[in-house]
């Protein structure tokens, strides 16, 4: 999930990168089609999850039929919730080190895990702030379930990531859930379900707990 190389441009006549909107409505219109209307198709997704479309494969990854991006996925066990208090010392120390507001980092948590330190998703990622394997071992999180651990490197990386999208929280959220070349791809927060539903809820979340406490002008305003 945590890829910073940008993927090379370039165009071809039976090949195309389809991003955004143009993916949706493509994706869609072959969906849709008509069986006897319908022209093979393969897919294949590159390291910097862009999805790439043909009618003749001229590429050994390519594949028949339309391949849907992979995301963390939903913790299988949602309705485990922890008890916030437990971590609130290594949520203050994460905040200061990294200069993230701890109640951001509480309403990543919240939506990520329901503070559950022994989550896992039908993905494959872990604990209280779901961190894939690749990205857990990018940010030196050695033991996803340790909550100490896990904590300092979820905020790390939410921190690269407002850092990537010039302090944008929407964007910032969207990249930590998809992935910041899904992002940067979009140009905006992809057209995914579940990455929509992901930075609302974050956001929900994150108004809730300002609005029982003081309200952090610098993070929250970068929401609006």
């Amino acid at each position: 999930m945590a890829r910073t190389g940008e993927p090379p441009r370039h165009r071809e006549k039976t090949r195309a990168r389809i991003t955004g909107r143009f993916l949706a409505v493509l994706v869609w219109a072959l969906l849709l089609a008509p069986n006897g209307a319908r022209a093979a198709i393969y897919t294949f997704v590159d390291q910097q999850g862009t999805v790439h479309f043909t009618n003749v494969p001229n590429d050994p990854r390519y594949k028949p039929g339309v391949i849907r991006p992979q995301f963390r996925g939903a913790s299988s066990r949602p309705n485990r919730a922890g008890d916030p208090r437990l971590y609130e010392e290594h949520i203050q120390r994460a905040a200061s080190r990294y200069e993230m507001d701890p109640l951001l980092i509480k309403a990543v948590i919240k939506t990520e895990s329901n503070f559950d330190c022994q989550a896992v998703s039908s993905k494959g990622a872990k604990g209280l702030m779901q961190l894939m394997p690749e990205t857990a071992a990018d940010l030196n999180v050695w033991d996803p379930f340790d909550p100490q651990e896990n904590i300092f490197g979820g905020t790390n990386y939410l921190r690269q990531m407002m850092a990537r999208f010039g302090g944008n929280l929407r964007l910032a959220l969207a990249a930590y859930n998809a992935g910041p070349s899904r992002v940067e791809a979009a140009q905006g927060i992809p057209l995914i379900p579940e990455t929509q539903q992901y930075v609302a809820k974050v956001i929900q979340h994150y108004r809730q707990l300002t609005a029982a406490a003081s309200p952090s002008s610098r993070w929250l305003g970068a929401a609006n």
